[in-house]
């Protein structure tokens, strides 16, 4: 009975490294041909998108998990399937639990492999992609040395080490030069945020050099003059969707307790938290395209039907996150409503064939 379990989980396994492989190429493809309207401002290139679309490949690979789990278990059972191999199997007895329970443990193996691509490659590159990509097609910024952010404002050479959502930065530095080019102040802040056009420094602690001597100051709150505003620095701040779980639940808390809106957030928090679940169950939506109705008909009619019901699916799930947000429902029940329906639905199709 092992055999044919790990034959079956091959053969949806290498179904699924093979989707995921054609519809990483399509992405890559129509992602490269849309970056190619940016090159030539700045000094963002061919090659800088090349790369830019290449590393954003772990947080596509993720997305498309449920999409991935859904048409790689339709065609693996659908191959098995135009052979004659699930009758055969049945008619040794193999019970229909059983071929879902091998099937499902493909899925289960995913979501786990995918959940570590998600919590801690895929974060670091796409930060890393978006700002490389923001840095490349200004030239008022620039990123070297691994040290953040760097800009420059009149005699203040500015470095942000952390750029965050909400219009907030962590731990800024800001020197200051006389027209020698020499040091004559630096300023850090363990953060800061924009109100009514100027950012508030937190927590700042002053270093002043003179001819003769270096003095120093701190104060609870600074209030800083620059030209460096949001809108510049939105181009390389961290998207929601490229936090971690771990980071998502931190910045809520903080948004929470400083009584801001944390609703978008709270639903990329629920959606990356309830991904393993849509995958399993699209595992499981996979298995009436074989054994139901549609058993009769050629792999390409199943891929297309699974096409299809994905599709549906995500669109169904992106209206209930808008419809979330417009109506301010709460973010899990906005998020995982499709989810539900759809579990559902699994539930009475399994029904029916069994």
């Amino acid at each position: 009975m092992r055999i044919l379990d790990n034959y079956i989980s091959k053969s949806v396994a290498s179904s699924m490294l093979l989707v995921l492989s054609v519809l990483l190429a399509l992405f890559t493809l129509f992602g490269f041909l849309d970056e190619l309207k940016d090159v030539g401002k700045g000094n963002y290139g061919v090659a800088q998108a090349m790369l830019y679309i290449l590393l954003t490949l772990p947080s596509l690979a993720y997305q498309l998990t449920p999409m991935t789990a859904l048409l790689g278990c339709t065609v693996g059972l659908g191959v098995l399937a135009g052979n004659s191999e699930l009758t055969a199997i049945r008619s040794a007895g193999v019970s229909l639990e059983r071929i879902i329970w091998s099937v499902l443990k493909v899925g289960i193996y995913t979501v786990a492999i995918m959940t570590l691509v998600g919590e801690w490659i895929a974060p670091i590159s796409e930060q890393y992609a978006q700002t490389m990509r923001s840095v490349a097609k200004s030239n008022n910024l620039s990123l070297k040395g691994g040290q953040g952010l760097w800009a420059k404002d009149g005699a203040q050479y500015i470095n942000v080490r952390e750029i965050l959502p909400g219009q907030r930065l962590g731990s800024v530095y800001i020197y200051e030069v006389d027209q020698q080019h020499r040091i004559t102040h630096i300023l850090h802040a363990e953060s800061a945020i924009y109100k009514n056009q100027d950012w508030e420094l937190e927590n700042v602690k002053h270093t002043y050099f003179e001819e003769n001597k270096v003095t120093s100051a701190v104060e609870p709150r600074h209030l800083w003059k620059t030209n460096l505003s949001p809108d510049l620095l939105n181009v390389v701040i961290v998207k929601s969707r490229t936090l971690s779980i771990w980071g998502l639940y931190q910045y809520i808390n903080y948004l929470e307790s400083n009584g801001l809106n944390a609703q978008q957030y709270q639903q990329t928090f629920w959606s990356k938290l309830t991904l393993p679940i849509v995958t399993l169950v699209m595992v499981l939506l996979s298995i009436p395209f074989v054994f139901g109705p549609l058993r009769s008909v050629g792999v390409g009619h199943r891929i297309l039907a699974g096409t299809l019901v994905g599709i549906g699916f995500h669109l169904f799930s992106q209206m209930s996150n808008y419809l979330g947000l417009v109506l301010n429902m709460n973010a899990a029940l906005s998020v995982m409503m499709p989810t539900v329906l759809a579990a559902v639905v699994v539930v009475v199709l399994l029904r029916k064939i069994h």
